[in-house]
């Protein structure tokens, strides 16, 4: 028992300090779609589609190394030549790309049109992310979940801190204190963003410091040919996952008219951030699910247990779907600030859905999980970005984010029926169909209906809502009996 209580507060601490990063782009969206902050969509525009690079290039830099450092850390009985290795790999790729990007900073500007002043920052900031990769991996597996999610929680609580000072405060205090006169510039909104972000990426290194003082640098090279080989479908997959959840945006700005594609990506990417709710369900639900996966996989019949956790995520997931869909519009302004960027709200549901799909699919990946066939979450994430760039490339110039956002339903979609298509032929789980296609359809349906046919209409919504809340309560009765009694 104390082996489980120990596991489940890990992934609680382990869940926390990775639930909260994402939390804070959801905190700074307020701040960034203030029109006293940035002035206009376009200036959001811009620094959604620079976070989206961080995301692509974040995966690019790690390529692979992280997981392969979890199976070989594990697996090998010199722990110290695993550490080095690895160590040494990055440390050494991330140098080498620090310089490379420096040299033809005014090159990559000019490729992919973004002003070259940010990408000195986001050059540094990169730098300092991949050296920190490999020191947070080894807090995880040497078990030392406590430091880890302390400095976690630190490097969001400092960004989100700076963005404050610099993007409210100095500006104030610029006028009464020299000091603070002396390190404020008019119109340099943007630039302080990705100090913001450069100063808790410095003072995260800074923390981890140590890591490189007490290790010892063993390389081997036989095991860095091995485990590049492991890391390399990873590296892949995460390519092809960071397509789907980011690249639409770098697609827009290539592909729109340059005098209207920032507006557009601004307005999308803001009103995109509701969809958040359901992310953070979901990331949630994985993280504290995923334990149990692994550790009930031995047991008698663990697909019984496997099916009805699915059963719990959607019925939670299509509440969550429809309530959010429902009071879409009363959440905006505490959100999304400037109604300038309400344009883009076409999107919400569609979004929401997507991501309630991909959610799905990361409950229905136990299969391949369990059954070590993890090649197939590669395939399935290929095919996802294949669909999500050419939806894209088609139908941007007719359809701007719309055809964006569709393109990550489509998307999201086909992964989860992939998902239990190839599920259903390698291990085979009793998913209750009906149950879960009664949730998923009639809370899609409904919410169609509500935001595209009668929104604002509050009555139809909540009318909506109350129908679908007694459909789960009368579905799930018995479970709810079951929860009361053992109260």
């Amino acid at each position: 028992m104390s082996a489980f209580k120990t596991l489940f507060k890990q992934t609680f601490i382990y869940g926390l300090a990775t639930v909260l990063p994402r939390m804070l782009s959801f905190l700074l969206v307020p701040l960034y779609t203030d029109p006293k902050v940035l002035s206009s969509p376009a200036e959001y525009g811009e620094v959604s589609v620079i976070f989206s690079y961080f995301v692509l290039f974040n995966v690019i830099l790690a390529y692979g190394m992280e997981t392969a450092f979890f199976r070989f850390f594990n697996k090998e009985d010199d722990k110290e030549k695993v550490i080095g290795t690895t160590t040494f790999s990055l440390v050494v790729s991330s140098l080498l790309f620090f310089t490379l990007a420096l040299i033809f900073q005014e090159q990559i500007a000019s490729f992919i049109d973004i002003d070259v002043k940010y990408i000195n920052l986001v050059i540094w900031i990169l730098l300092l992310d991949a050296l920190v990769i490999i020191p947070f991996a080894w807090l995880r597996a040497t078990q030392k979940p406590m430091r880890y999610a302390v400095i976690k929680i630190l490097n969001v609580g400092l960004n989100l801190g700076l963005n404050l000072f610099f993007l409210l405060a100095l500006k104030d205090l610029a006028l009464t204190n020299e000091v603070f006169n002396s390190i404020y510039r008019p119109n340099f909104e943007i630039s302080y963003i990705f100090i913001a972000n450069l100063v808790a990426s410095g003072v995260t290194l800074l923390l981890m410091a140590s890591f490189y003082v007490r290790i010892k640098y063993v390389f081997n090279t036989a095991l860095l040919k091995t485990m590049l080989r492991y890391a390399f479908p990873v590296l892949i997959a995460g390519v092809a996952f960071s397509i789907n959840e980011t690249f639409d945006r770098i697609l827009l700005k290539e592909l729109l008219p340059r005098d209207i594609s920032d507006t557009q990506i601004g307005m999308y990417s803001a009103c995109y951030k509701l969809a958040l709710f359901m992310t953070l369900f979901a990331t949630a639900y994985r993280l504290g699910i995923e334990p149990f996966f692994f550790s009930h996989s031995k047991s008698e019949n663990p697909q019984k247990s496997y099916a009805r956790i699915l059963e719990f995520f959607v019925a939670f997931g299509a509440v969550i779907l429809l309530t959010v869909v429902v009071f879409a519009d009363v959440l905006k302004p505490f959100i999304v600030r400037s109604e300038a960027y309400w344009e883009a709200m076409w999107v919400v549901p569609i979004v929401l859905i997507a991501n309630f799909c991909l959610g799905i699919y990361h409950n229905l990946s136990v299969w391949y999980k369990i059954t070590d066939k993890t090649k197939f979450g590669a395939y399935i994430s290929i095919v996802g970005a294949l669909i999500t760039l050419v939806i894209n490339i088609l139908f941007i110039k007719t359809f701007s984010y719309k055809a964006s956002a569709i393109a990550t339903l489509c998307a999201y979609a086909t992964m989860m029926l992939l998902s239990y298509y190839f599920g259903k032929k390698y291990y085979p789980i009793p998913y209750n169909l009906k149950k879960i296609c009664l949730y998923l359809i009639v809370s899609t349906l409904f919410s169609i209906i509500s935001f595209y046919q009668f929104r604002y209409n509050y009555t139809i919504g909540i009318s909506l809502l109350i129908v679908f809340l007694v459909i789960v309560g009368f579905s799930e009765k018995q479970q709810i009996k079951q929860l009361i009694r053992r109260q």
